[in-house]
């Protein structure tokens, strides 16, 4: 049997219409080397019966699954990109090629591509990935699961054979398709497109299929515009506080990169702090620091308003200002969960929490550039002063800029604290995903194809994630 009985295709986003979406087919590529398959990911939706031969045919050929859709849907829609409205763009290498349910949850989810060659939306790309941004985007996704981030998850990818010519890196250069599993591959700058002309009841449609399709909880609401946006502002503030809580800079937070659902996704040039810097900017392109670190935030919201703008034609604005305004509180709320658990404590539920949280940063800060941000939770990771203390930088930790953060983490209780029992706490350090480090798992596949360091980090990632054991992807 080519699938598992776990296997539950739902193919639903074709019922939209012409409109929404373009009836295209993969490019036939030179060659299809599988380079890397997520066996549990493919486990939640029932395709990890696949042969390697099977599997290859599916995510490298993009033969149909079965009962799914044929042919596969590139996406239209438009975007603000650095603030800047785009009319012009679209799933431009890439498109939708399987929707399906996840085991258990019943959640419906999406295989996507990255890579997988032209669509009427490519305008003067050639629909192509580099294999370096498809190895990029594994890691990524990858270590921002095992530290809770809501995340589309790198499914498969396959090197494909091409020669590709790009302005930013070593030319020529491999070449590759990334299939990602997501909740959803629909875009503010969905909702932007239909918006920009004029059309309310293809607003109305869309804003009717996500909610009964991701928000079926809000489908019975009396103003279905408003309750979608206020379902979307609480999810984006859980994303943007795990983004900060967890030192990832995103590096291109565009409209057209702000999923309906949620999860973060779409990895170009993201990066992971060294340190705490909330200048720090992930895009060599972002002079201004648009999407710096520190003001993901800002940058989140103000995506959210340009959702909003889009909704207004079809409800009153000021429903739409109620849901807007509930951003910063729920932001704030969410920063505290996300960073104690983290911290591995237990909320008190009082005004205690936000003061760790504060003394949590400035400690952070305290700590420059001889502190970088991973090692920092690891070391204090269940509240352990006695670990942290004893560990490679307990002399930084017993000085007096970090008095007020060992004061207030001591009025703490661990929560399961049976963690630290993991051998992953024996080690000095936790496992990191900086630029130097993907610079070298490159180098070794680019010069030698030697993919060894690239497959131990990703276990080692694995088994932090275990470790860790942070909230579970869709919590």
């Amino acid at each position: 049997m080519p699938v598992s009985p776990a296997y539950r295709p739902d193919p639903k986003f074709q019922v939209l219409g012409p409109e929404f979406a373009d009836p295209v087919l993969a490019e036939a590529f030179p060659q299809t080397d599988l380079r890397f398959r997520n066996h549990r990911a493919a486990q939640s939706v029932g395709l990890e019966t696949l042969s390697d031969a099977e599997w290859i045919a599916h995510f490298g050929r993009f033969e149909p699954l079965p009962g799914n859709l044929d042919p596969p849907l590139a996406q239209r829609y438009h975007g603000h990109q650095f603030r800047t409205y785009n009319p012009e763009i679209g799933d431009g290498r890439g498109f939708v090629f399987a929707q399906l349910r996840e085991a258990g949850s019943g959640r419906l989810l999406d295989l996507g591509t990255k890579g997988s060659g032209r669509t009427p939306w490519s305008r003067s790309g050639d629909g192509r990935l580099t294999l370096k941004g498809g190895v990029r985007e594994v890691l990524a996704t990858a270590l921002l699961e095992a530290l809770g981030v809501p995340t589309s998850r790198s499914f498969s990818l396959v090197e494909t054979g091409e020669d590709l010519v790009r302005g930013d890196e070593p030319s020529p250069t491999r070449s590759a398709v990334l299939v990602r599993l997501s909740h959803s591959h629909i875009r503010f700058g969905t909702f932007q497109r239909h918006a920009f002309f004029e059309r309310p009841d293809r607003v109305t449609a869309l804003t009717d299929h996500v909610l009964e399709n991701y928000y079926p909880e809000q489908a019975d609401a009396a103003d279905r515009p408003a309750a979608l946006l206020l379902a979307v502002v609480a999810r984006m503030a859980r994303l943007t506080a795990r983004w900060m809580a967890a030192g990832f800079v995103h590096g291109v937070l565009n409209t057209d990169n702000m999923s309906l659902t949620g999860e973060s996704f779409d990895y170009g040039p993201y990066r992971f702090l060294p340190q705490s810097d909330p200048n720090f900017t992930a895009a060599y392109f972002d002079h201004q620091g648009l999407y710096s670190f520190g003001r993901q935030p800002e940058a989140v919201f103000w995506n959210l308003q340009q959702l909003a703008g889009a909704l207004s034609l079809t409800t009153e604005t000021d429903l739409l200002v109620a849901a807007l305004n509930g951003f910063g509180p729920a932001y704030r709320l969410e920063l505290v969960s996300a960073m104690l658990a983290r911290l591995g404590v237990r909320q008190r539920g009082d005004e205690m929490d936000a003061a760790l949280v504060q003394a949590a940063f400035a400690a952070l800060a305290e700590g420059g550039e001889a502190l970088r941000w991973e090692p920092f939770f690891f070391d204090w990771f269940c509240g352990d002063a006695g670990r942290a203390l004893a560990g490679p930088r307990g002399g930084l930790y017993a000085g007096e800029g970090f008095a007020a953060f060992r004061a207030a983490i001591g009025a703490y209780e661990a929560d399961r604290p049976e963690r630290l029992a993991d051998p992953r706490f024996a080690q000095p350090d936790p496992e990191e995903l900086l630029y130097d480090e993907i610079e070298a798992i490159w180098a070794r596949i680019a010069t030698d194809d030697d993919w060894s360091a690239f497959h131990a980090k990703l276990g080692a990632i694995e088994t932090q994630r275990v470790a860790w054991g942070l909230p579970a992807q869709g919590t």
